[in-house]
């Protein structure tokens, strides 16, 4: 009989494939993987492949029950139904005062019929009635939702005017609803705490129209696990990359949309140990492109179906080239690379293709269109044998000799030379020159959307390095990051980084205020509501943390706390030493910086910092060998959890930036018992406020290590 052990699963639904995970829970070594096809077509929907790749992957592995301490997985089930239109007639009960109020309001709430897709005619049918708040009473909620539910609504948004300020009144229509007519219902305020009426009801009614169809999902999912005999809560992933009970998805589906990319980005972040980084998940057809800064990955609001929401979710580029992209070409280069792939056109990778089916006879230039109304201009090769063949990104890095073996795209490169000739010759270049052209075209497409991420989350490109995920990351990963003079790494097990992200995920919520001049009690509150929410989602409470963010210009206040779903009482990764963390801090600091030392250290974190330039970067490291913070320029004073006041503000002072219109304040980092706090360049009262609430039940004599971070992004 082995061990007691205790492991985690993460299951990815993905467009082909449905892969699983097994990981140990205490050393996040892999157990085991399974993968088997997305179950698109079956009656149960992508939730049959979710639990035949669990099933699989216990039994293969020898996994009992009793064992799986947390079940999770991603899910394309919300955005499916929003691309083929499978969801339900909405009817939504607007609530607002009388007189201008009232007025106002009634118009705000009258959605008009939510477009999904304008072309096919796709929609979400929304049906509308106004009750004054005057008028809430039992008869006339009753009324308003017979009469919705005459005219075909099949689920009930309640939305009231400042309903994020009292509940009381949606509350009121929910039991209502559910004690007259027993429909699914959503109310507005348990979605976002923002103002903005129309777009507060409109998020809430994009959430009840998938409601049905996630329920029926969740319940077959649950079930299925349950009759696997795992008691633990099946946990589901969500866009922002945290994961929340099955439960909770049950009220808020939509926080799933936009699952898929969240768990390579978790993936990216738990397995790689780097706190800032571009990830580039690059699949066959598509490129998702993101960013992780001070550890965290970088959020915004969703879209769907063109339509803006509350929904946070990661903030995710999608490009169309990746590794099975087609080359495009003109009379004396090459014009293009992608949208389209390789599979589209029922084409071979020229790498991938047998060489003695290549020499067999001679090769045909062939120009084509892979889709109807595409242009004509993608090459393709016809073999002696009439097999049609195309060199894609893939063919041309392994030209390049830029894959390592190691890699899952790496492939024949002599292949992939002798198919690349004939048109290298037809447009008067070397093979070589050929395929430097071709990655030049991804990397114009690759650098310009890196730009944009690096200018939106004021990226310090010194500390920035590239991180690539998914089967063809080495097709375009090494090539960019040679171009842009950055360091890259592709993770060990990159192909199933998705699945490893959602094996490691924390339990999350969210709860943003506007609140234009926040007190420290208003912070306290806004930390209890957002620690009771991720609570209420799975969390195990020893183990929330609450992140608050301000944004002086909106006056938009975030709470974002983490957990995880059990406590852990052991923790076997290895502590590392002093010269340990020296290598890492070395190697993450790449090349360009010398003389790199230790300059102060607690006993949770060491700080390291080295010489580049006129600059002084940091490293902070923690004792599991972690980089937690990496800033391109800035300074570290350890002081007592007392003094540290004299010290912000002095730092304040001695390392702002002064601009033509305008002044960069620093950011601020503070290692405080166990944990990381950062503070983001917001007034220096507000900092000081923040840092207040995270340092105030310390001991006055424990050591701080402060970190004040020129905030100079090029």
């Amino acid at each position: 009989m082995a061990d007691h052990r205790a492991v985690r699963m993460g299951i990815d639904v993905g467009g082909t494939y449905t892969k699983c995970v097994a990981m140990d829970n205490v050393t996040h070594e892999i157990i085991g993987k399974n993968e088997v096809k997305t179950t698109h077509d079956d009656k149960a929907g992508v939730a049959a492949g979710v639990v035949q790749s669990f099933k699989n992957c216990m039994a293969e592995n020898g996994i009992a029950p009793e064992d799986v301490v947390f079940v999770a997985h991603s899910t394309t089930q919300a955005t499916n139904a929003f691309i083929e239109g499978d969801v339900a007639p909405v009817g939504v009960i607007g609530v607002a005062g009388g007189g201008l109020e009232g007025f106002l309001a009634k118009r705000q709430l009258a959605l008009k019929d939510i477009i999904l897709d304008e072309k096919v005619g796709r929609k979400i049918p929304v049906y509308n009635t106004f009750l004054k708040k005057k008028e809430l009473t039992d008869a006339h909620i009753e009324a308003a939702i017979k009469d919705l539910l005459g005219k075909g609504s099949k689920v009930i948004v309640a939305s009231m005017a400042f309903g994020v300020d009292s509940m009381d009144e949606e509350v009121k229509i929910r039991d209502m609803v559910e004690k007259v007519a027993g429909v699914p219902v959503s109310m507005a305020s348990d979605i976002t705490k923002l103002y903005g009426l129309t777009r507060r009801t409109r998020t809430a009614a994009i959430n009840a129209a998938i409601l049905p169809k996630m329920m029926a999902t969740a319940n077959a999912t649950e079930s299925s696990v349950r009759e696997a005999g795992v008691t633990v809560p099946l946990m589901i992933m969500r866009g922002d990359g945290g994961v929340m009970e099955i439960n909770e998805m049950r009220k808020r589906p939509i926080l799933t949309a936009l699952s898929g990319p969240a768990a390579s980005v978790m993936g990216s972040l738990m397995y790689l140990r780097a706190s800032n980084a571009i990830y580039f998940e690059v699949g066959g057809t598509t490129t998702n492109i993101g960013v992780i800064k001070n550890g965290r990955p970088g959020v915004d609001y969703a879209q769907i179906g063109g339509h803006d929401t509350y929904v946070n979710s990661l903030d995710v580029r999608i490009l169309g080239c990746a590794g099975g992209s087609m080359v495009r070409i003109n009379d004396h280069a090459v014009e293009d690379v992608g949208p389209r792939s390789a599979h589209i056109a029922g084409c071979e990778y020229a790498c991938f293709t047998p060489e003695e089916e290549i020499d067999a006879g001679p090769l045909t230039i062939e120009m084509l269109s892979p889709k109807p109304g595409d242009p004509a201009d993608y090459v393709a090769i016809r073999l002696a044998s009439g097999k049609r063949i195309c060199f894609t990104n893939t063919d041309a890095a392994n030209v390049l000799g830029l894959i390592e073996p190691q890699y899952f795209a790496h492939g024949n490169a002599s292949a992939a030379r002798k198919c690349m000739k004939p048109v290298a010759d037809k447009l008067g270049i070397t093979v070589e020159e050929l395929a430097t052209q071709i990655l030049d075209k991804d990397f114009e497409k690759v650098n310009a959307c890196i730009n944009a991420l690096a200018d939106k989350y004021q990226l310090d490109h010194d500390a920035m390095r590239l991180v690539g995920c998914g089967g063809g990351a080495a097709s375009l990963v090494p090539y960019c990051a040679g171009k842009m003079g950055l360091q890259y790494s592709i993770p060990e097990n990159a192909e199933v980084i998705s699945s490893i992200g959602v094996a490691l995920s924390m339990v999350r919520d969210v709860v943003e205020r506007v609140i234009p001049n926040p007190t420290q009690e208003d912070i306290k509150e806004l930390k209890k509501e957002a620690t009771d929410a991720a609570i209420s989602s799975g969390a195990s409470p020893d183990t929330v943390e609450v992140h608050i963010e301000i944004d002086s210009q909106s006056g938009k206040v975030t709470a974002i706390a983490t957990g995880s779903t059990e406590v852990k009482t052991t923790d076997l990764l290895k502590e590392c030493d002093d010269d340990e963390a020296l290598a890492l801090a070395t190697e993450d600091f790449g090349h360009k910086v010398s003389d790199v030392k230790l300059v102060e250290k607690t006993d949770k974190f060491y700080v390291f910092t080295g010489k580049m330039g006129e600059k002084n970067p940091i490293r902070i490291v923690d004792k599991k060998g972690f980089i937690k913070v990496q800033c391109s320029n800035a300074q570290c004073l350890k002081v007592k959890a007392k003094d540290y006041k004299e010290t912000v503000e002095a730092m304040w002072k001695d390392l702002a930036v002064f601009k033509t219109d305008t002044v960069l304040r620093p950011d601020y980092f503070i290692c405080v018992g166990p944990r990381v706090c950062d503070y983001s360049a917001v007034d220096l009262e507000q900092v000081l406020l923040l840092m207040d609430l995270d340092i105030m039940d310390r001991e006055p004599d424990e050591d701080l290590l402060i970190v004040g971070s020129i905030n100079d992004v090029r």
